[in-house]
Parts: C-alpha cells; sequence; structure tokens
C-alpha cells in the first residue's frame, strides 16, 4: 500500500471535533528519545485543525537518560499543566520504567502505547532497585482499567539499513492504533514531519507510515 492511501485509510477516521471536545495524551520518556518533539508535533496538529491546545514540557536531568515528560491538553482554552490521575485519555511512554510510573495517569478505557525500551537507571545498577518487567507494567496497565499497546524495539523498521526515529514510528503507532486518530488527522502530522525536519524528511515521514501499519500487541 502507498503512502497516499495508507494515510487517506487512516484518514477516514479523523474526525473535526467541536470546542466542546477535550482529549488528555501524557507522554513519558528519558533524554534523547525526542519525547517533545511528539508533543510539538501533536501540538501544531491540534492547531491545524483549530483544535485549543496547551503543550507542557518537563525534563529531568539535562542530559542523556533524564526523564522527560510533556502533557498535550486538547480543547480547552486555559487549562492547568497537569493532567489528573486516571485522567490521561492516551500515554504514551517511550520507556519501560517510566512507564510504570507513569500507569496511575491513565483513565479506565483509556489508551496506553508502550515502546518498551529499557534505560537502566544507576540504582538499578548499584542493585539498589528492581527493574520492572514488560509483564508487572502490562499487570498495572490493565488493573487501571486501560488498553495496553505494545511495541517491541525490534519492531523499529529500518530505513536504508538504518533504524527509523523511533518517536516518529511511536507516534504513528498511536496515530493507527488509538483513539489519537479520531482526533487529528494524519496527513497533518505528514505536512508537519515534511516541515520539521527537511534532512531526513524521507527516512521520518517512512518511520511515520510504518508506525501506521505497526504489528502492535494490544491487551
Amino acid at each position: 500500500m502507498s503512502l497516499t492511501s495508507r494515510i487517506t485509510h487512516h484518514a477516514s477516521r479523523f474526525t473535526h471535533h467541536t470546542s466542546r471536545f477535550t482529549f488528555d495524551i501524557l507522554l513519558v520518556g528519558v533524554g534523547g528519545q525526542g519525547v517533545l518533539s511528539i508533543g510539538e508535533i501533536v501540538a501544531e496538529a491540534a492547531c491545524r485543525r483549530s483544535i485549543p491546545v496547551n503543550l507542557y514540557p518537563i525534563k529531568g536531568m539535562a542530559q542523556r537518560g533524564g526523564f522527560v515528560k510533556a502533557q498535550v491538553r486538547l480543547g480547552r482554552e486555559v487549562t492547568g499543566p497537569n493532567i489528573p490521575q486516571k485522567g490521561a485519555d492516551l500515554v504514551i511512554a517511550m520507556e519501560r520504567s517510566e512507564a510504570l510510573k507513569a500507569v496511575r495517569f491513565v483513565r479506565p478505557g483509556g489508551d496506553f502505547v508502550l515502546f518498551d525500551h529499557v534505560w537502566v537507571p544507576m540504582a538499578v545498577m548499584l542493585g539498589k532497585a528492581d527493574y520492572p518487567t514488560p509483564e508487572q507494567v502490562s499487570e498495572q496497565i490493565q488493573e487501571a482499567g486501560g488498553r495496553m499497546h505494545y511495541l517491541a524495539p525490534e519492531s523499529l523498521p529500518l530505513y536504508k539499513g538504518v533504524p527509523v526515529p523511533a518517536n516518529i514510528f511511536v507516534l504513528g503507532a498511536a496515530v493507527g492504533h488509538t483513539r489519537l486518530a479520531d482526533v487529528l488527522s494524519p496527513s497533518d502530522i505528514v505536512q508537519i514531519v515534511q516541515t520539521k525536519w527537511t534532512r531526513g524528511m524521507e527516512r521520518n515521514v517512512f518511520a511515520f507510515q510504518a508506525g501506521l501499519e505497526a504489528p502492535i500487541q494490544e491487551s
């Protein structure tokens, strides 16, 4: 299936909501994964559809491996930065241990996308803490009433022999497999990706396209 036909297929799910519609997204991961870029793309895509958007990025340690979080709140002209516990319609987690910390924010019936990247903290390396297993994360999501969408790092496709950017791939998976496609237009996201990175544009568009059709495990 061509890029155009894939985008058209997924665009059929898109609905332009009124200003009364609200949708809260929590993004978590570690430094260097492009978590904030996901938030920026989502925010711009919302603006293109005249959906009120508030983006609140938070960084931990200013280095690769420090925690990174962004909260994207759609459909409200003015709102606070903190999504309440059990209040996120969608959680996208780019790292396993940060995913476990974020479980308490997914609302019952909400979507939880986990890209199961492993970044072992120093406390775990020193034997002072345990690192969660995928099963533990899955159990917690199910107990919270969320729907888990699992992406193994091995599912990251190659473009000309090089792995595609994981953040754009995961964003594509979220659009392809969650209610995010009912909020934002996939074609808008492609246009944003094309203009955001003129260098490597084809690779990023390929990553998003691959994410739309990614083999994802759901529970």
